[in-house]
């Protein structure tokens, strides 16, 4: 029977804060801990496979079970960072030295005015920003100028908003290509974000979002996977994240019941590799508006979707579930937060029960999957835990 792995990252459900988290202003974060204090959260099937028996972990009213489903791990993130980029790149096997640049005053003069000679068009705002507050401030005036909306937040990205009446959404990816072209160097900004909206005040943002990435400096799980031979799907953003380097195939999404409803049609069909799965919904529609209740809701509507991919799992199939970083909706920031984050590791050749403590990498997951396919992972980041899960 083909092997296949399924790794599914929950974007931001970090799970406490890390002993460096004062220095990015992040200590006390733990979005796990906010969460669960909602009466709308309710996570039957995470707590069978020892959510919260992980080191650390803080949930109100639970602890963990006597008997864990899964193998389980608190992970830190060994990289300089706390992005999504940075995040996704240490799962699969990428130690980041230097953090990508971040721009607290909006980004520098020369920036702007390349950006604005390329496209033809001006800019407004040019500051760290809420997504859906800098459309409701700086929209009527997009309107009535065609300028283009140009923010940031603490994360590294050149994100712009244009109306889809005002600019098309093609020509408004198009300028996003521009920016990225401009956004090297020193500059190399983690992503560069397209973010339309529509409507009248005070608009909506629209699914059309689309994100260009900066490359991988190196190879990756993915990679390695890809050039033995297996498949290597990507689910929701992941595609764009590693701008498709080492990917066969992509299946973009809308929100998280999307990205389950084809995670669930992809583990029902036949193919030999990974599967590689994030929902977004977690960090883009709850943790950056500081949406206690909607983050805590989002969780329970997984945790009912888990619960119908569990028992499809076929013999030969690893589930290993984590996250990239934090965003606790608790408090004052709306950026992401510093924090340690879950590995849940399930299948029916797995041990249960294992508790792996604190992992000093987020790229252990990654050296994992590869050891899971028998592939050697000289060159990648991490070290594997397979032999300490692995039933024999």
């Amino acid at each position: 029977m083909a092997k296949r792995a399924f790794l599914i990252v929950l974007d931001s459900m970090g799970i406490g804060e890390m002993p460096d988290s004062a220095d990015w202003k992040d200590e006390g974060s733990n979005t796990l801990r906010s969460i669960s204090a909602h009466p709308d959260f309710n996570c039957p099937n995470l707590e069978k496979l020892g959510l919260f028996n992980i080191d650390g972990v803080e949930v109100k009213g639970k602890a963990g079970v006597a008997s864990p489903r899964t193998c389980y791990a608190r992970m830190a993130e060994a990289s300089r960072g706390k992005d999504t980029t940075i995040g996704h790149w240490e799962i699969s096997g990428i130690y980041s030295e230097k953090p990508l640049p971040v721009y607290p005053n909006g980004f520098p003069k020369e920036i702007i005015e390349k950006f604005e000679e390329v496209t033809g068009r001006g800019t407004l705002c040019n500051l760290p920003y809420s997504g859906t507050e800098v459309i409701k401030d700086f929209g009527q005036e997009h309107l009535q100028t065609g300028k283009l909306i140009v923010y940031t937040s603490a994360d590294s990205v050149f994100q712009i908003a244009a109306h889809e009446d005002v600019i098309s959404v093609q020509t408004l990816y198009r300028y996003c290509e521009q920016a990225r072209e401009i956004l090297c160097g020193d500059h190399a900004v983690g992503r560069v974000i397209a973010r339309p909206f529509n409507g009248e005040y005070p608009f909506a943002r629209t699914s059309r979002r689309h994100d260009y990435a900066l490359p991988p400096p190196k190879n990756t799980m993915a990679d390695v996977l890809k050039e033995k031979g297996y498949d290597v799907i990507s689910v929701g953003k992941i595609y764009d994240i590693f701008c498709g380097k080492g990917f066969t195939s992509s299946y973009p999404t809308v929100n998280n019941a999307d990205g389950m409803d084809k995670t669930l049609l992809l583990v029902q069909t036949d193919f030999e590799g990974l599967c590689f799965i994030n929902l977004v919904d977690f960090d883009m529609v709850y943790g950056h508006r500081n949406d206690v209740g909607g983050y805590a809701r989002a969780m329970t509507e997984f945790d009912k979707r888990l619960g119908e991919l569990l028992p499809l799992l076929r013999e030969d199939d690893l589930l290993i579930i984590t996250a990239d970083h934090g965003c606790d909706p608790a408090t004052p920031s709306t950026d992401h937060s510093r924090e340690h984050t879950p590995m849940l590791a399930y299948g029916a050749k797995l041990k249960q029960g294992v508790n792996l403590g604190t992992r000093d990498s987020f790229a252990d997951i990654g050296s994992t999957v590869l050891e899971w396919f028998g592939l050697d992972s000289d060159g990648i980041y991490g070290t594997s835990f397979l032999k300490e899960i692995i039933d024999d």
